[in-house]
């Protein structure tokens, strides 16, 4: 096949807007760990990026050969790092095993094996995924993510630029002008692009000009940080990844729902892909990234009319998967990841934070928006805990009941993403009056607790056998959860009637 009959000049375009996207999930994702948890930096851009990196190249090649094979037409899906679960493995995974580790190592290989079972994981959904989307009600699937949306992707992003307020806040207004009210730019600039090179000059001009505090420099250097599989490492971690498993398997069953949905708005743009292939492709991605010690997933982007829309065939996928992967071996990411500030990208994952949190409750019919509404509280305790927990941690000792107080928090925390996609399903139910599936959903919930799948009482959030001291109170937890259910599938199935906002 001709180059250009799969390269246009659209694929430029496409390029930068995908490459950007990446590039600022791995800005985020070194700066929390670097800046919030105080892991080395080098660690992170020579043993986390290139398998990272990898994972995305292959990623990329693999849906431009099936644009390829498929038409010289054909806009090939885009790849990328996954938002949310690349800043909620940094905060609820990798983070805290450093913090109570105090080994750089051990958090690496936790966050190595967490992804690889991941991916595994998708693998498996991947032939499953249309019959999760008919047993889970969609709002209980987007509660979360608008949850993640606002807390993680919303609070965080903002934190950061208001560290440095007018890089930050000229490049929120560029991302907020061009991508969010629309407006075309000149010369069809990416709105993300101009906002990080505007954010940039402002942040390093007044950094020189003595007007702002000088940036912290870490002096990456070009070299070859080739990635492979380090098996100690892999097997060491898993037994902390087992941990992990009420944060990671969720975070992949809804990439998998994702793509799902991609697949389907690239269909009615004219693209048909097969939705297993693109599942499959996705997951064996994040399967490689994991075992050659990458510790973020990749997913098919919602964007593809927009790509499509830009003119972009298969070329810009082809160019961003090359560019990233090779950037990510021979050091060259590292060196932009020290010379790109997080106050300058976290715009754009405000704008991720905004956009996902909207079609939530967008895509949802209008009397289950009260569900993802639900669902999105037990993600906010999660984004309060993790700043009271570090403080707990550098010695602050509240009055007892401020601290029975955040202990509650942290046990609606722990397990979040399980917590709102049940929390959301139990009340769509509610709504659509069906007992049985009410009471099967209180139940689970129940017997989630018992394990600490949900609200663990453990130490440090994870699984257990109900064995423990503390684990009175999950047998209280459960019990309160099946008495409700059971209430409420009783009242339902006795007392019919219709529902107040059945009309709505």
């Amino acid at each position: 096949m001709k180059a250009d009959k799969w390269f246009v000049s659209g694929d430029l375009n496409a390029f930068f807007a995908l490459f950007v996207d990446n590039v600022v999930n791995l800005v985020m994702l070194t700066a929390i760990l670097a800046g919030q948890f105080g892991m080395p930096q080098d660690f992170i851009l020579t043993r986390m990026i290139p398998g990272t990196a990898i994972g995305v190249m292959f990623g990329d090649l693999a849906y431009t050969w099936m644009a390829c094979r498929r038409g010289r037409r054909m806009t090939a899906m885009p790849l990328g790092l996954d938002t949310p679960s690349t800043i909620g493995m940094t905060i609820a995974v990798i983070g805290p095993v450093f913090l109570e580790s105090g080994n750089a190592m051990t958090a690496w290989s936790v966050g190595m094996a967490t992804l690889f079972i991941m991916g595994l994981f998708k693998v498996v959904m991947s032939f499953a995924g249309d019959w999760v989307q008919r047993i889970v009600p969609l709002p209980a699937l987007l509660g979360p993510l608008a949850g993640i949306g606002l807390a993680l992707l919303g609070l965080i992003p903002v934190m950061r630029i208001f560290s440095a307020p007018v890089a930050g806040l000229f490049a929120t207004g560029v991302i907020l002008y061009s991508i969010v009210a629309g407006f075309r730019l000149p010369m069809r600039i990416p709105g993300a692009l101009l906002a990080v090179v505007a954010g940039l000059i402002i942040y390093w001009v007044m950094a020189i000009a003595g007007l702002s505090p000088a940036p912290v420099t870490h002096s990456a250097t070009i070299g070859l940080n080739w990635p492979g599989i380090d098996l100690s490492a892999l097997t060491s971690g898993m037994a902390g990844a087992i941990r992990y498993l009420p944060v990671s398997i969720p975070f992949g069953l809804l990439t998998i729902v994702g793509g799902i949905n991609t697949t389907a708005s690239a269909r009615a743009a004219g693209d048909d892909y097969r939705t297993r292939d693109i599942l499959l492709v996705e997951s064996v991605a994040t399967l490689i990234a994991g075992a050659l010690g990458g510790v973020a997933q990749s997913t098919p982007y919602i964007g593809h009319p927009a790509y499509k829309a830009m003119g972009a065939r298969a070329g810009y996928t082809f160019l961003t998967g090359i560019v990233i992967g090779l950037a990510g071996i021979f050091g060259v990411l590292g060196v932009i990841i020290d010379f790109v500030p997080e106050v300058v990208v976290a715009p754009v994952l405000l704008f991720v934070g905004l956009a996902i949190t909207e079609q939530a409750f967008s895509a949802s019919p209008r009397r289950h928006m009260m569900a993802v509404a639900f669902s999105i509280i037990p993600c906010l305790a999660y984004v309060i805990t993790i700043y009271t927990g570090q403080l707990l941690g550098a010695g602050a000792r509240p009055d007892p009941s401020l601290a029975a107080q955040l202990g509650i928090l942290a046990i609606l925390g722990n397990g979040f993403i399980v917590t709102a996609i049940l929390w959301g399903s139990a009340l769509v139910f509610l709504i659509d009056r069906k007992p049985l599936a009410v009471l099967l959903t209180f139940v689970t919930l129940g017997v989630f607790s018992l394990f600490g799948v949900i609200h663990s009482v453990a130490p440090g959030g994870g699984l257990y056998l109900p064995r423990l001291p503390e684990a009175a109170r999950s047998f209280e937890l459960a019990a309160a959860y099946v008495l409700t259910g059971a209430a409420l599938a009783a009242m339902l199935r006795w007392f019919p009637q219709e529902s107040g906002q059945a009309g709505q």
